[in-house]
């Protein structure tokens, strides 16, 4: 199931908690192409946000990121990854609770799984984080894309409070410690 298209393109697809926040922090990175907010990982087909956030359908909350790898490489989207949310709580990210911020990555390919799966056997060795790593890697599953409403959404709803109170530090983050790896003229 490897997600390189004729174009070049490949798709890595990723949960890390809330999608708003996801999406906002990979929509940045020089390389990305294009992120959507979607579900993936359940038991139902087209799901619904309201039957998302009940946790009884099995789906994360996550991003389908296409990207060229040639700008940036899938490894370079897992160190972002796991800069950019707490890979230690257990269905957890800050005040969301729930299977549906799960922390998972859902490899495309076999290289990805490799990557991922060695990526955090590095930062465990190296303990990077105070906590043991949660994060599952697993097969992609079907993924299907949020409702509009969901898409772009801390673009459009900056001056929302969740925006500036969870979002924002994270774009902050990502900002001090990417800098390199940002479009230019994005914020």
């Amino acid at each position: 199931m490897n997600k390189q298209n004729n174009s070049g393109l490949e798709t890595a697809i990723l949960a890390a908690g809330c999608f708003w926040c996801t999406e906002a922090v990979f929509q940045r990175l020089n390389g990305v192409e294009e992120v959507v907010s979607g579900f993936t990982g359940g038991t139902i087909k087209n799901p619904a946000y309201r039957e998302i956030t009940t946790g009884r359908t099995g789906h994360a909350e996550g991003v389908k990121i296409t990207f060229d790898a040639s700008k940036i490489s899938y490894a370079e989207l897992l160190e972002v990854f796991f800069a950019t949310h707490d890979p230690t709580t257990l269905n957890r990210q800050g005040n969301d609770v729930g299977t549906q911020y799960r922390s998972e990555i859902f490899y495309t390919s076999p290289e990805q799984k490799q990557l991922a799966e060695d990526f955090i056997e590095l930062l465990e060795k190296e303990n990077i984080f105070e906590s043991p790593i949660v994060t599952a890697v697993s097969e992609a599953k079907p993924f299907y894309v949020a409702e509009e409403e969901h898409q772009n959404f801390y673009n459009e709803h900056r001056q929302q409070p969740y925006c500036q109170i969870i979002i924002d530090p994270k774009i902050k983050k990502l900002n001090n410690y990417f800098s390199k790896k940002l479009k230019h003229g994005t914020v």
